[in-house]
């Protein structure tokens, strides 16, 4: 440093010097000044996030008290991270009514409520539409129990069962619940001396056939699975001289009979069978009514229907139609299938003739019973199937003798010991006789349980489609359901060829089952135009319902 600036510096100070303290003070000001301007530029660059400043100053009291202050005219304000969404709460009550007194909006709701019963009004139109051009579905017929299912026969208690009375019958009940049966016709099981009226006892039971507390326990079994009891009360069922002994004794014999009937209906039996109904009918025609009243009429004590079963010996099926007419029963077992040697076309005939005459409701088939024997022993083992499927799928009733289902053939007897199976070790030979019989049982237990289920079976309609001397074949219809085709061939050594045609027909149909699986598999599609039935062979066949 030179003199001449050390000069100027010592000048400086003793001017300051000699200025003073107001000097000093001045020059103190001005720094706090421009250090406030710094710090406002500073806070000026800062967020504001506005808050409370506390002053320090002393109040009037002397005392410090917290304000609210400004910092140098800054504000300092929280700015929120997000914008807050904004929710519509819709219009008040007020606004509302405000706004539906407008001329727009109330032509708005009248707009609306037009669409809606226009709207409406071709909903309602388009429905009725529907229902008038569908296909209007037909009333189901009036039925009973017994046109629900097969009968089966048991014409002798003693060969039936193992222990050869009627709680052997009871403890068989679950086995023939299997066969999907709807009812059972027993016996007759009543005291009655071959050809001795005098001492006929209807309401007494056999000592062989059992006793009252065991028929009672067999009844009560068979309506806990469903199935309905038939009593035979036939009264000279052992004798030769006719069914109700002589002319002379038909008088006495029917009016001993009403009284038994009003018992055996009060034990629970379902309906009652007799033989050769046309006779008493003819001959005592007064207590004929007096009989069909008891069995059919309905009562408070019994609401439910009870069956009136008689049977004839005659076959024409004009014989038969007269006599069911006549007669007035429920069901009439006949003869009109059981000759071996008839022509299938008169077959055919037979059939079609009762099936327009009588209400299918009315007709009964049948093969065998307890004069004839079984239906292995009429037609051959060969054939029993295909005579199971002809009886199950006919329209009205079918009725088997016990031992049909498994082909037990007569021998030396009409009432030859039912086969039972059991777990017992056989030879090669019984147990290939075993597998027959349960083949067998198989196959009627099927079409038994289809039959109970489909409508066309049950009350179908029946159309004839094709006959010849060896062959038939028909088709089962009930309105919009599936239809059912059976086909048959008796011949026993060549095949037939069924051309089929009819307007419900489609070119092909659904095998259901067949007496010989390995020509005619089930669920296979079958040619109906060009059908083939093997030698003996039967099938069932089935095509839905296409309007």
């Amino acid at each position: 440093m030179n003199t001449e600036e050390t000069n100027v510096e010592m000048k400086d100070a003793e001017h300051k010097d000699e200025a003073g303290p107001a000097q000093v003070d001045a020059d103190a000001t001005e720094a706090d000044v421009s250090e406030a301007d710094l710090d406002q530029e500073e806070q000026e660059k800062q967020p504001m996030t506005g808050g409370d400043q506390t002053a320090d100053t002393p109040s009037a009291s002397g005392q410090e008290a917290p304000t609210t202050a400004e910092k140098n005219g800054l504000v300092k304000l929280k700015i929120p991270d997000e914008e807050e969404e904004v929710k519509f709460t819709g219009l008040n009550k007020e606004e509302l009514m405000r706004v539906a007194g407008t001329p727009g909006w109330v032509r708005t709701r009248w707009a609306l409520l037009v669409v809606f019963w226009l709207g409406w009004l071709g909903m309602l139109v388009g429905a009725v539409l529907i229902i008038l051009q569908a296909p209007r579905c037909k009333d189901l017929p009036n039925t009973n129990w017994w046109n629900d299912g097969p009968l089966y026969q048991i014409g002798n208690i003693q060969a039936f069962t193992d222990t050869h009375n009627l709680k052997g019958l009871e403890q068989k009940v679950n086995s023939l619940a299997q066969l999907k049966v709807k009812g059972l016709v027993v016996g007759p099981i009543h005291v009655a001396p071959p050809d001795e009226a005098v001492n006929l006892s209807f309401e007494e039971i056999s000592p062989e056939a059992g006793n009252l507390d065991q028929f009672k326990g067999f009844i009560q079994a068979a309506h806990k699975k469903g199935i309905f009891v038939v009593l035979d009360l036939t009264p000279n069922y052992l004798g030769s001289s006719g069914p109700w002994f002589s002319n002379i004794s038909v008088m006495i014999v029917a009016e001993r009979l009403k009284s038994a009937l009003v018992f055996w209906l009060n034990e629970g039996v379902d309906g009652i069978q007799l033989s050769r109904v046309e006779h008493v009918a003819t001959v005592v025609p007064s207590l004929w009514n007096d009989i069909r009243a008891i069995v059919q009429n309905r009562t408070d004590k019994h609401p439910n229907s009870r069956v009136l079963i008689g049977v004839t010996d005659r076959s024409s099926a004009e014989d038969v139609s007269t006599v069911l007419s006549s007669t007035g029963v429920d069901l009439l077992i006949s003869r009109v299938l059981h000759s071996r040697d008839t022509d299938v076309t008169e077959l055919a005939r037979s059939i079609q003739h009762l099936y327009s005459s009588q209400s299918q409701m009315n007709l009964v088939w049948n093969l065998g019973g307890r004069l004839e024997g079984h239906m292995a022993s009429l037609v051959g083992p060969a054939l029993v199937k295909l005579h199971q499927l002809l009886l199950l799928t006919l329209p009205g009733t079918p009725i088997f003798s016990y031992g049909d289902e498994i082909g037990l053939m007569d021998e030396d007897t009409k009432f030859p010991k039912m086969l039972w199976d059991s777990n017992e070790e056989l030879n090669g030979t019984l147990q290939e006789e075993q597998a027959e019989r349960l083949t067998c049982r198989r196959f009627f237990s099927t079409v038994s349980e289809l039959r109970g289920k489909e409508r066309s079976l049950l009350f179908g309609d029946f159309i004839l489609l094709f006959n010849s001397s060896s062959s038939l074949a028909y088709l089962r219809v009930w309105d919009q359901n599936e239809r059912y085709l059976a086909a048959f061939n008796w011949a026993a050594e060549e095949s037939a060829v069924l051309q089929l045609s009819h307007t419900v027909l489609p070119p092909k149909a659904v095998v259901v089952l067949s007496t010989n699986s390995s020509t005619m598999a089930a669920d296979s599609s079958v040619d109906l135009t060009n059908l083939q039935l093997g030698p003996g062979e039967a099938a069932l066949l089935k095509f839905p319902y296409t309007g």
